[in-house]
């Protein structure tokens, strides 16, 4: 408790001054030159995959690197609300104070305008693995928090899961590739683990408890990949295997009640409806338009940085079963 009282005043702050000083390192890196290469030299001019026209400047997609500046806002807004809660609800709400998955959660979001940042800003190889990283970071927290609830994780335990799988995710993703060698897509993976997690989470039975990893193959669907896709092609869509995770580890009723409306519904419309903009915001697409101020995908960024906002309420909701 003394701690938090100490950082209640100060975490806000840091966090600002944290973003602006990569901001600035950010420019001077990219005046310097340290941030290109000679492949990226070769490139300006050309279309990147996300449709905007690579410029010669620091920021080699500007308007998909600057429209970052929604996560980091989202971020920050996150801890000026935390840091005005009173300090003692962590007994009522885990997102309620300068909790430490509180704090995480909005750390995580800044990351994901840094993480894409560099990607959009640099094109580099090294700032998508940063972006990928970034994403991770984040998506891993909803499932995890679930899990961690119905499996009565001490908050020890549920940071070193959290940071294992984040670190292997890192290594494995930096040697081996974006599916890291096993075919494996964590990020998708864990939105519908997240999904299936949510779902037990508001519906805890010991029946249930096993049927819950159905809802992922309902999850892929949305995404386009139908059952008939995955079962022809298995060697392929293995992991759906791993749709059963949150049942082998969510061994109890959660004692908490979570809010679903507006917050849960808003925050998924939001990313749904995101996605079908990013499919749009890619070269020999009807709406691409490289040279022009608006971007699909810088919009993607501003809406799903939204969603890390609604999805911060709605875990704000949360309240013990009486």
């Amino acid at each position: 408790m003394q701690s938090r009282l100490f950082w209640k005043d100060k975490i806000f702050p840091i966090a600002i001054t944290i973003s602006i000083v990569f901001f600035i390192l950010y420019v001077i890196l990219g005046l310097l030159g340290i941030t290109e290469s000679e492949e990226i030299v070769k490139n300006i001019g050309n279309i990147s995959r996300w449709c905007e026209r690579i410029s010669s400047g620091i920021f080699k997609e500007p308007v998909n690197a600057l429209s970052n500046l929604g996560f980091i806002i989202a971020g920050l807004l996150m801890f000026s609300v935390l840091s005005r809660d009173s300090q003692d609800t962590e007994h009522i709400n885990k997102f309620h104070g300068l909790t430490p998955i509180s704090t995480l959660y909005a750390g995580t979001v800044i990351c994901l305008g840094v993480g894409s940042m560099l990607m959009h800003g640099t094109n580099t190889n090294w700032g998508a693995w940063a972006d990928n990283l970034s994403m991770i970071m984040y998506i891993l927290l909803p499932w995890l928090i679930n899990v961690r609830e119905m499996g009565r994780w001490q908050i020890k335990k549920f940071f070193i899961v959290y940071i294992i799988i984040v670190l292997i995710y890192a290594i494995s993703r930096w040697f081996l590739g974006s599916r890291l060698g096993i075919n494996l897509d964590l990020f998708g993976l864990s939105i519908g683990l997240w999904i299936i997690s949510e779902a037990l989470f508001r519906f805890w039975s010991p029946r249930f408890r096993w049927i819950s990893g159905f809802a992922g193959f309902i999850v892929a669907a949305v995404f386009g990949i139908t059952p008939l896709e995955i079962f022809s092609n298995i060697d392929q869509y293995w992991w759906i295997i791993l749709f059963w995770v949150p049942a082998l580890f969510s061994v109890k009723m959660p004692t908490t009640r979570r809010k679903y409306t507006p917050w849960f519904f808003l925050g998924m419309f939001m990313y749904l409806l995101s996605f079908l903009i990013w499919i749009q915001g890619k070269p020999n697409t009807p709406y691409c338009k490289p040279d022009s101020l608006i971007q699909l995908h810088g919009i993607w960024h501003l809406m799903t940085a939204f969603s890390t906002w609604c999805f911060f309420k709605f875990f704000r909701t949360e309240r013990m079963l009486k």
